[in-house]
């Protein structure tokens, strides 16, 4: 396994040693065109496709013929629900339907080494967040001062480690920070960001994920 070594910091921003990251999945040449795949898949799948307008036969009303055909001086009509008049159905109007795309594992795999490659200069590890005693914003917002930490910020730790317990709490509120556990890893978050926080433990789950 190729590996290089980042640095791990303490919640108070000093350092406490080195991590053994692998190559293939911090250091690979990012894929630009998977990335975008990934990237339209997620927005896509994020899509509702619940937009729905009613065509002249669905439209309530408009039984009765408006006006006699002939001898008006008006264009013929046969209800008031056609298309051509207000409160009418709609033409080729939106209907129900499914944005979903689907991409193979292997490629969306691919797709989220590329991503964590293109942002490797990004990206700090922090041993753990057990600085934290009790769930306060205060006690966050020291840790990203002591690692010097502006911009948009993702967080990426499972909360249910004892050590991470108060981190979800206290996070919450910091404008421009998003928490997000090792497995729902993606591309999106990962471009967005500025910079990223990684656990020692999530940088271990990650590689293990991604090297499958």
């Amino acid at each position: 396994m190729m590996s290089k070594q980042l640095v791990i910091h303490n919640s108070d921003g000093s350092e406490s040693g080195l991590i053994d990251i692998d190559e293939k999945v911090f250091g690979e040449e990012p894929n630009m065109h998977v990335m975008h795949l990934a990237l339209r898949r997620q927005l896509s799948n994020a899509r509702s496709g619940n937009a729905c307008s009613k065509t002249r036969s669905e439209v309530r009303g408009g039984g009765k013929k408006p006006w006699k055909q002939k001898g008006t001086g008006k264009a013929r009509a046969g209800s008031l629900r056609s298309p051509l008049f207000a409160g009418g159905g709609v033409i080729f109007g939106p209907k129900p339907r499914d944005y979903s795309m689907s991409l193979p594992v292997k490629a969306r795999r691919l797709a989220l080494r590329s991503a964590l490659s293109a942002r490797s200069e990004n990206i700090k590890v922090i041993k753990d967040f057990s600085a934290i005693k009790t769930p306060k914003t205060k006690e966050f917002l020291k840790i990203l001062n002591s690692m010097s930490l502006d911009g948009k910020i993702l967080v990426i730790a499972d909360v249910s480690n004892a050590e991470n317990q108060h981190l979800k709490l206290s996070a919450r509120n910091v404008p421009n920070v998003k928490l997000i556990l090792p497995t729902n890893l993606n591309v999106k978050d990962i471009l967005e960001a500025n910079k990223i926080i990684i656990t020692e433990s999530a940088v271990k789950e990650i590689t293990e994920r991604l090297t499958k």
